[in-house]
């Protein structure tokens, strides 16, 4: 049994499996921090943006036109071309031969359509509606945005490894870029995600009759789910992005992966440190003496996932201010589908917000925000939004990244007041260095990570109660972040025997086959003899011909009795079983007139010497010699004799 790792980062991973005969891809995440190292795409033309300074490294003597590929803005370098993408080592092993993929969680979908359109795959893909519906959104939110941006000349000259050894940090260090992908088209998301069958919680699956798979919730976003894969004797749980924390989808579901063989664990916190409702309480703070002093929020989000938590937190809050006169908006190409798909997914969420659809009452309270005008969504920054919008206000848009989409346009317009903030909740972007092209900015920013997945305290509590055999953890949670290396408490730490990964690596999972199910045909059932071994045990010899088909295996009666089956005669009468008792053996002995007869005990077993005879009987735990110097006569008689003593089948 295999794993491969095709991911270089934890939070956004693919693995593939090789589980008995069947090969499955665990997630298909997308990689998006090479986007820091573009310039941002305006929605207008920017003069600042288009102003900075052309770069090259001062020893440069090569003859591609470096300079028109790399832009500075201070200390930073940024390519100026059309932004790329990290994907997963799809070139590792063929995917043609993957039998199915199962996606975890919409943000574990974003790599699907460079796997499905561009690899030759050709299986099944399993995910829940929640999870097929977000990663839809967020994909055509990534196209629309990267497809709108002026189609420029892409840059390849900068990827040269004597370029790149060359440039300042953090560039330089930018792994395989000659790898990076442009961005998938429309045609390409829609077509890959009619691949997608829909499941629900805790549906058996059967993949080819070799393995089951089944989805339990995972408690991370709407739809999110842990995978257990299983054979008749062996167990494989994937626990990805998962949450124990009360918010508003349903709640994770241990039983399902408790006792396995292994369990392999990714997408552990981004931000050990922080507590996630403590950086709620500060958003919603920062947000309100922001508006109070008159300036507008911006923040850059995805549509979906904790989007739906600061909704709700942040227009409780303002209703406490005073404040709930200022208008928020919600800008993105999926805007309205999103607010409309997570008010009918009741059957996915927690309690608290099920019960709200009997009453009847929309589960999110954005649903009422946005009939009473308070939150007011548009896909982009033309038409009807400019005749609505005012200000002071809070500004939810995209891209995270801050390399492109409307969060571009409102960084340019409002970036030179420091009035102005800017809140950063999303944990896939450093920042710093997403801000990096826009310096120097005025406007505030402010870092409230909100990052639901396990923390480290939790993942070992959970660990110590699913209590796998093995564990297979990326080795980053092996030793402390880079920011704290001092925080030994920052580890998965467990008394399971742990196998760690890197990006690339494959892993022989140590997990032996040593059984298989296999059924009995009725009518060669009903013709079997059981004989009682032991109390409560029995046995009964069967003699037939084995068929396996779609991993399943079935043993069917001979279609000619008298013929030899799997080397069984069918004629044969019966077969001995038991262990010899010495004194009963030496009472037969002297009943057929051997009477001569010494026993010694052996380190293997017994001696038995037979000095009138001159034979010598050896008996050891499973094979008996009797040497007789060639009286076969002797012999036979001795094995009838023997044979006596012994329990028959």
């Amino acid at each position: 049994m295999k794993l491969y790792c095709l991911s270089g980062e934890p939070s956004k991973p693919c693995f593939i499996l090789k589980f008995k005969t069947t090969t499955i891809m665990l997630d298909s995440g997308l990689d998006m921090g090479s986007l820091l190292n573009f310039l941002p795409v305006p929605l207008v033309h920017s003069s600042r943006l288009s102003s900075l300074k052309k770069w090259k490294p001062n020893d440069y003597r090569g003859s591609g036109k470096i300079e028109n590929e790399l832009r500075a803005c201070g200390t930073n370098v940024f390519v100026d071309s059309a932004p790329e993408f990290t994907l997963p080592q799809l070139d590792i092993l063929d995917l043609s031969e993957v039998d199915v993929i199962l996606l975890s969680n919409s943000y574990s979908t974003l790599a699907l359509p460079y796997v499905t359109e561009y690899s030759g795959f050709k299986g099944m893909i399993y995910a829940t509606e929640p999870t097929l519906q977000g990663g839809r959104q967020l994909m055509e939110e990534l196209v629309h945005y990267v497809e709108r941006m002026p189609k420029g000349s892409t840059a390849n000259v900068w990827k040269n490894a004597d370029i790149l050894r060359c440039l300042p940090a953090p560039i330089k260090d930018a792994v395989n870029p000659l790898a990076w992908k442009q961005c998938y088209s429309l045609h390409d998301v829609n077509s890959s995600l009619a691949k997608v069958q829909m499941v629900g919680f805790n549906e058996k699956l059967t993949v080819f009759g070799a393995v089951t798979v089944t989805a339990s919730s995972s408690g991370y976003c709407i739809g999110s789910c842990n995978w257990s894969i299983q054979s008749d004797y062996e167990k494989i749980c994937y626990v990805a992005a998962s949450s124990t924390l009360t918010t508003h989808p349903q709640p994770m579901e241990h039983s399902p992966l408790r006792n396995s063989d292994v369990m392999i664990m990714s997408q552990l916190t981004r931000t050990p440190t922080v507590n996630p409702d403590a950086m709620i309480g500060e958003f919603c703070m920062t947000t309100a003496l922001t508006l109070r002093n008159g300036g507008n929020v911006l923040v850059p989000c995805y549509p979906s996932g904790v989007t739906y938590d600061l909704f709700e937190c942040l227009s409780v809050h303002m209703d406490s201010c005073g404040l709930s006169q200022v208008p928020m908006f919600f800008i993105s190409p999926v805007a309205d589908s999103s607010l409309a798909y997570s008010n009918i997914f009741a059957e996915w969420l927690s309690q608290g917000k099920k019960s709200k659809v009997y009453l009847p009452e929309a589960p999110f309270p954005h649903a009422e925000l946005v009939n009473t005008g308070r939150l007011k969504h548009y896909p982009g920054i033309h038409g009807p939004f400019s005749d609505e919008f005012r200000s002071p206000c809070v500004m939810f848009t995209g891209h995270p990244s801050l390399r492109f989409g409307d969060v571009v346009h409102f960084i340019e317009l409002w970036g030179k007041s420091s009035g102005n903030t800017i809140i950063f909740t999303e944990t896939d972007f450093p920042y710093l260095y997403a801000l990096a092209p826009f310096q120097p900015l005025l406007m505030k920013a402010v870092h409230c990570p909100i990052d639901t997945s396990l923390n480290f305290g939790q993942a070992n509590k959970l660990i110590r109660d699913l209590k796998p055999r093995h564990l297979v953890i990326s080795e980053r949670y092996s030793h402390p972040p880079a920011l704290h290396p001092h925080r030994n408490d920052l580890v998965i730490e467990t008394d399971q025997k742990t196998i760690m990964y890197k990006p690339g690596s494959v892993l022989n999972l140590p997990i032996k086959r040593t059984y298989e199910r296999v059924e009995i045909e009725p009518e060669l059932a009903a013709s079997l003899v059981p004989t009682e071994v032991k109390p409560g045990v029995a046995v009964a010899m069967v003699a037939g011909t084995l068929v396996t088909k779609d991993n399943k295996h079935v043993l069917k009666a001979p279609s000619d009795p008298k013929s030899k089956v799997d080397g069984l005669e069918s004629g044969r009468r019966y077969y001995v079983w038991g262990e010899l008792d010495m004194q009963e053996f030496v009472s037969k002995l002297a009943q057929h007139g051997i009477t001569d007869v010494k026993v010694e005990d052996s380190a293997a077993g017994h001696i038995v010497h037979l000095p009138s005879d001159d034979t010598l009987i050896q008996i050891e735990e499973g094979s008996t010699h009797i040497i007789c110097e060639g009286n076969e006569g002797l012999r036979v008689r001795l094995k009838d004799i023997l044979l006596q003593c012994l329990s028959k089948l």
